[in-house]
């Protein structure tokens, strides 16, 4: 019964971190990418604290779905932990560490949405602001959540680069997966620092966010499909206990 358990439980998890990866896919379509290109227009206050207005109940979904992939993202970090631990066992913490410090990174930083909410709630104490100021400290917040994102990328992107390298370094996955995710740590990187240290740098182009579509596409769906070679799990686990 042992062995049998120790034979399947690389497929389980590996499943597992593949359908954790979908919810944070799919939850990263809705509030960072949907509602925030629905309701915010950069440069342009009035307008987008006008849209949240009307449309509170959507900027309160797309801060849920920001809570959901914040809580999938631990269990996540957990997973490929497990995943990966036979490779290297130090390594692979430091690279749950870095994942688990971009979310708490992240986390944190969602206080900022509600700072804006609570400059539109109307309440008594925000008399003291004009009607002008009040719109651009919401979008001053808005605006400073996505430089709190940048700099929890930049953390995350240290996790991709482990991620790659010990998926390289494993054998139980194909060598392919791990220069892909190399690839996407070396954009991710580039693409943070330059959000957070050029002030004209606005969209990422396309050489840096192909090589991030493609791993974020390929590494999940093979997790999902593919899973890991269960054999080969088992010898590097035997060898790293």
């Amino acid at each position: 019964m042992t062995t049998r358990t120790a034979g399947t439980s690389p497929l389980v998890y590996a499943r597992i971190a593949g359908i954790l990866y979908v919810i944070v896919f799919i939850a990263a379509l809705f509030g960072p990418i949907f509602v925030r290109s629905n309701l915010v227009v950069p440069g342009d206050a009035a307008t987008t604290a006008n849209n949240i207005m009307a449309s509170e109940s959507l900027f309160r979904a797309g801060i849920f779905s920001y809570l959901v992939i914040f809580l999938t993202e631990i269990v996540l970090s957990v997973v490929l932990y497990v995943l990966l631990k036979p490779v290297s066992k130090t390594l692979a913490l430091v690279m749950t560490v870095f994942r688990l410090a971009m979310t708490t990174i992240h986390g944190i930083n969602l206080l900022n949405q509600f700072f804006a909410l609570l400059l539109l709630s109307g309440a008594g104490y925000l008399t003291v602001f004009g009607t002008d100021q009040l719109h651009a400290l919401v979008l001053l917040f808005l605006d400073a959540h996505e430089y709190g994102w940048s700099i929890g990328i930049v953390f995350f992107s240290v996790h991709v680069f482990l991620l790659g390298y010990l998926v390289y370094k494993s054998g139980y996955f194909p060598r392919i997966l791990g220069v892909l995710l190399l690839l996407a740590s070396l954009a991710y990187l580039i693409d943070g620092l330059a959000i957070l240290l050029l002030p004209s740098y606005e969209v990422t182009p396309i050489f840096l966010a192909v090589p991030i579509a493609i791993a974020e596409m390929v590494f999940p769906l093979w997790l999902l499909i593919k899973g890991v070679n269960v054999e080969q799990w088992q010898k590097r686990a035997l060898e790293s206990a």
